[in-house]
């Protein structure tokens, strides 16, 4: 049998001979530094057995799996449309499942196997470059890579598998209930943790496509950032910036960026404060079936941040008024800072992350009147088929307790001590559904860890 060293090595081999790679290579010298991490730009000199070996030495020890084309097949079900999660610019991706023979010390598990489209705007450096990211790099707010397949044309990666899918799915799909405010805290915590983590790197890593769809969400709504293929190193010491052929997704990239193609870590909070954006108001970044004024959620959205009286304009209506006033004006000051014209601005990740965590405790959210609907039984049965399957049922509440209550609260309190503002634009609508969903119910029966990121240890790590 080969040692893992020399199938690695093969591997960088084979991988180098693919035709017209789609990503260009960063405008940096290679250079030796004394991280043991192996950079992207490290493999500008393709020929290099120097640099294949510390490739090889580096991923080794990342305790990725090599999987076969076959085997894929197998735990995909032949990549049947049954098992089909989604697609994207790298290629569709499907649900699998490892049992406990399939390899020595991996354990049985739910997969996620996104397979390469030949097709695609994508290709053989975007799946090299997630494959020497995320083999390498490891925290609790990045998704796990557990291994690859490289076989003849085929390229193929398998993640582990998050339960809830990705951010833009759970606040753009008109199906899907509304993201509770306290969710929508803790999802960009967890984002915010996980790009601090790749800014502070030895040699800072630059992630370069944040947007919705990459953010995905486990069992508990802890956000992990995904899809890497366009990640790059950062800029050396003595460098202020990265240049590089413009890529990203509309509506997220920095303008700077899209100027003059002059990449940094600001970049990426700029990115940053548009998904803040997204989460604040409930709308796409970009959507063409706005009115022509709202089209560009930044261009419309971001002078109204700063003015209290217009915030309330902007706010995901959905939230119906069960969100902190406090906390919505702090996280929108944060999201026109992220969003400043000027890189230099912005804040860093640590900060957006120190800022953001105070919002978790703020008290003064409504309790009650907050009330999501499901729109029709088939969505419902939907909705509790994959919460049996991911193993957490949905939470019914009986429509005449919900309504006994209102009426209880009305009589020992009354409207006209609520706050002005908002007692004039709530409205309690007819239930026509059985289910009905509160974010109280939720908080009791998911447990606070629904809501409150794990109490990290003393000091200034990121979790």
């Amino acid at each position: 049998m080969p040692s893992k060293r020399l199938q690695w090595k093969s591997l960088v081999l084979g991988c180098f001979q693919a035709k017209n790679p789609s990503l260009e290579a960063p405008n940096i010298v290679s250079k030796k530094t004394s991280s043991s991490r192996i950079s992207l730009s490290d493999l500008s000199n393709y020929s290099s057995l120097s640099i294949m070996s510390d490739l090889s030495n580096s991923l080794v020890g990342s305790n990725l799996h090599i999987f076969t084309c076959q085997e894929l097949k197998e735990i995909t079900h032949n990549f049947s449309k049954s098992n089909f999660l989604g697609e994207g610019g790298f290629g569709k991706v499907y649900k699998g499942f490892i049992d406990d023979n399939l390899r020595p010390r991996l354990e049985a598990q739910a997969v996620a196997v996104k397979a390469l489209n030949l097709d695609g705007k994508q290709g053989h450096r975007e799946w090299l470059a997630e494959v020497i990211f995320l083999g390498q790099l490891k925290h609790r707010h990045l998704v796990n890579l557990i291994g690859y397949c490289c076989e003849d044309e085929h390229r193929l990666l398998v993640y582990e598998y998050m339960e809830r899918g990705n951010l833009e799915e759970k606040l753009f799909k008109g199906y899907l209930a509304t993201l509770p405010w306290l969710t929508r805290i803790k999802i960009a915590i967890g984002a915010a943790k996980g790009l601090a983590f790749l800014h502070e790197e030895e040699k800072p890593v630059i992630y370069r496509d944040v947007k919705a769809s990459n953010i995905l969400l486990d069992a508990d709504y802890n956000a992990k950032l995904s899809d890497f293929g366009l990640a790059i190193d950062g800029p050396e010491k003595d460098q202020t910036h990265v240049t590089t052929r413009v890529m990203g997704t509309r509506g997220y990239a920095a303008p700077e960026y899209i100027m003059t193609g002059h990449l940094t870590t600001m970049s990426d909070v700029y990115s940053f404060g548009v998904v803040l954006l997204e989460l604040l108001t409930g709308k796409k970044s970009v959507d063409k079936k706005r009115p022509t004024r709202e089209q560009d959620l930044v261009e419309w959205a971001r002078p109204q941040l700063k003015d209290s009286h217009k915030l309330e304009r902007i706010i995901d209506p959905r939230l119906d008024d069960q969100y902190s006033i406090e906390g919505a004006k702090k996280f929108a000051a944060l999201a026109y800072q992220c969003l400043s014209y000027h890189a230099k601005s912005r804040p860093t990740m640590r900060t957006v992350v120190k800022t953001l965590e105070p919002l978790m405790e703020l008290k003064d959210i409504p309790i009650g009147h907050f009330v999501y609907v499901v729109p029709n039984e088939d969505s419902l049965k939907v909705n509790n088929a994959k919460g049996t399957e991911n193993g957490h049922d949905e939470i019914e509440i009986n429509e005449v307790d919900v309504k006994t209550k209102e009426e209880e609260k009305k009589k020992e309190k009354g409207h006209h001590r609520q706050r002005k503002s908002r007692s004039n634009r709530r409205r309690v609508k007819p239930l026509r559904s059985r289910a009905v969903y509160s974010d109280t119910a939720l908080y009791k029966t998911l447990g606070t860890s629904l809501y409150s990121p794990k109490q990290a240890p003393q000091g200034d790590a990121l979790d």
